[in-house]
């Protein structure tokens, strides 16, 4: 059992009662044993001990809606709107993606979110193996699920059905417990009624949640009026989606009732505000969501729609656009979208023992170089993780007790290989069009 240490550290704990703690904090194996402002035991208890001066630690981020695989797409297909960007753009080159490209295109974004202090991430693609993979050799933590997209023919759609189901019954709980998974139907416009039930029928036999899009576009709404005579919450709560433990992505476009809805059934929301702002989809009422007391998440969402991987962007977003949306300055305040991020990013997971520097939660942490201009004068540190760090502040991560970027670097990835390949992807999948 290795036992190690870090003193002279500022840590954001999450803890209401003490939130910013300068002190230690001790780890064995990968839980966290102790933090407080003096050491526990004697130093020379420990087998190793980190010097933390300089240095804000704090939970490792929580990614909650990604399709990472996407970074292949980045900048492929910029400032067009949603239905537009995905039929003409996206759903075009991506038909052409092979399990090899899937892999090099998660692995590149796990190098960024890793590098940018994101421990935990959401991912809904295809060729989810190749995912799973790549997460299990990265030490990261992830939530998977196989998206499943219904515009096919009967006999395709049961085959992607039975393969969501297998990738389920093959990684849950695998990689040391760092591998979840998930079922997905990936938006109600492009998945029959039919299908969806389905689909909730094996996440109940598997007695696994569900995530998937809703309510992105005002367009994709008034669709499901028309074609359905209902808007999506309402459709999704009869074909008993929300029967299930559910996460549900954007949710933009929301009315008051089906706000009620959704705190009915706790439902839970990843709020992407970086990708709504780029397609232009609309903000999204958290604000009201939050007093509503449902759990609100954050997400990047793809890399082709953000362009980026930066969770500390979307905090700033978080609190920054429902601000200068609804006039109220304290719309979401900044320790508000720090839980968004963190803590209840890894509660709409499911996973309660992360997001929080705290004895008896698991040692998923990063620490930001601090002894830079922009976090000067050292007045408010939670503040200053919301308003003034991005993710090129972040210089060490650990996930599962385990260090995995040390100094800026990916100890667990060959971060040359993996750009010269993603490259070599891009390249491929441009010479066929």
């Amino acid at each position: 059992m290795k036992k190690w240490i870090i003193t002279n550290g500022t840590f954001i704990t999450m803890d209401e009662q003490n939130p910013v703690l300068q002190g230690c904090m001790a780890v064995e194996n990968n839980q966290i044993t102790y933090i407080g402002a003096n050491p526990p035991h004697p130093l020379d208890y420990y087998d190793e001990r980190i010097d933390g001066s300089k240095k804000l630690y704090m939970p490792g981020l929580v990614n909650t809606h990604n399709h990472a695989a996407m970074s292949l797409l980045r900048g492929y297909g910029d400032d067009l709107a949603l239905q537009v960007w995905l039929q003409e753009k996206m759903w075009p080159m991506e038909g052409k993606f092979t399990a090899h490209d899937v892999r090099w295109g998660s692995l590149l974004s796990i190098i960024e979110m890793l590098k940018g202090g994101t421990t935990t991430f959401v991912d809904m693609y295809d060729h989810m193996n190749e995912v799973a993979q790549a997460v299990e050799e990265s030490g990261m933590r992830a939530c998977l699920t196989r998206g499943v997209i219904g515009l096919c023919p009967p006999e395709v759609q049961t085959a992607k059905l039975i393969e969501a189901k297998q990738f389920a019954l093959d990684w849950h709980g695998k990689a040391g417990g760092r591998i979840t998974t998930m079922m997905s139907p990936h938006a109600p416009y492009t998945c029959p009624p039919d299908y969806i039930e389905k689909i909730v029928q094996a996440a109940h036999d598997l007695q696994l949640p569900i995530h998937t899009h809703m309510s992105e576009t005002a367009r994709e709404v008034q669709d499901n009026v028309d074609q359905y005579g209902a808007r999506p919450v309402a459709h999704l709560a009869k074909l008993g989606v929300f029967s299930r433990p559910a996460l549900v992505a954007h949710a933009v476009h929301l009315t008051d009732e089906e706000i009620d809805i959704l705190k009915q059934y706790d439902v839970r929301v990843s709020h992407n505000p970086g990708s709504n702002l780029k397609l232009a989809s609309g903000v999204a009422r958290v604000p009201e969501l939050l007093r509503k007391g449902i759990m609100v998440s954050l997400g990047t969402d793809g890399p082709a729609s953000n362009n980026n991987l930066d969770m500390f962007e979307e905090m700033r977003l978080a609190a920054l656009i429902h601000k200068g949306v609804s006039g109220d300055p304290v719309a979401v305040p900044a320790d508000a979208a720090l839980r968004m991020g963190t803590i209840d990013g890894a509660k709409s997971i499911w996973l309660e023992d992360v997001g929080a520097l705290q004895a008896g939660m698991k040692a998923d942490f990063i620490a930001l170089n601090i002894d830079q201009p922009h976090f000067f004068p050292k007045t408010n540190f939670i503040s200053h993780a919301i308003y003034s760090a991005s993710a090129k502040d972040v210089v060490d991560v650990w996930v599962d007790g385990k260090m995995l970027v040390k100094n800026g670097e990916c100890l667990t990835l060959d971060e040359e290989k993996v750009l010269y390949e993603a490259q070599s992807c891009f390249e491929r999948l441009v010479g066929q069009a």
